[in-house]
């Protein structure tokens, strides 16, 4: 799994850095980021709070464990059918 950089602590607290009013090339040129980076970071956590990415980060995790069950699952049913189907 790839380490990420900037920890949602971090990012947070880059965002509220611009919502005080700091410029974005300033932001980033300090913390060694791209624009590309904080505008991708002010669309997914703009408005947000710690509590809520964490919520966010929990339900991604859960989302991937339900794809990765039904994708399980429909390998079995493909499995199944084509056996009973060859009797």
């Amino acid at each position: 799994m790839k380490n990420k950089r900037y920890s949602e602590a971090r990012i947070m607290g880059i965002l509220k850095q611009a919502e005080g009013g700091v410029p974005v090339s300033e932001l980033c040129r300090e913390h060694g980021m791209s624009n590309a980076s904080f505008y991708k970071w002010r669309a997914k956590f703009g408005g947000m709070d710690a509590s809520m990415i964490s919520d966010m980060k929990s339900l991604a995790d859960e989302n991937r464990r339900l794809k990765r069950m039904y994708a399980e699952m429909s390998m079995q049913n493909d499995l199944l059918k084509e056996v009973l189907g060859k009797k």
